[in-house]
């Protein structure tokens, strides 16, 4: 699998995997029901993508990544949800389409983990 604008690499794919449970004192409904998602990114497998693989593994650690809340896909309340940290869940397809290719994106979601911290 190849990323567009990334042809000579190869392609690091972040899994994410979270069920459903009861949301605790730090969510928006503590007691209340959340649903659980899952969810595919994309890194090309380079210097540059090993880095910010690195810095979205600190920001996850972190419980920076999700949040639960509404999903501005589907429109379905307490559920996980992206929390402003922008990953590409396509391999083509360009920005419009969270995907490749996107040549400024590498330096965009590390600006975006330094501004929660994540350097």
């Amino acid at each position: 699998m190849t990323l567009n604008g990334y042809k000579q690499t190869g392609t690091i794919i972040i899994d994410y995997a979270f069920g459903s449970g009861i949301q605790g004192s730090d969510h928006p409904n503590p007691g209340k029901p959340y649903t659980g998602t899952t969810r595919r990114a994309f890194l090309p497998y380079n210097s540059d993508g090993k880095k910010v693989l690195e810095l979205l593994k600190q920001a996850f650690e972190q419980k920076l990544t999700f949040t639960i809340g509404t999903s501005s896909t589907t429109g379905h309340r307490d559920t996980v949800i992206w929390n402003d940290i922008h990953h590409k869940t396509s391999t083509h397809g360009g920005p419009s389409m969270h995907g490749y290719p996107d040549p400024g994106y590498l330096k965009r979601v590390t600006e975006e983990l330094a501004a929660k911290g994540i350097k």
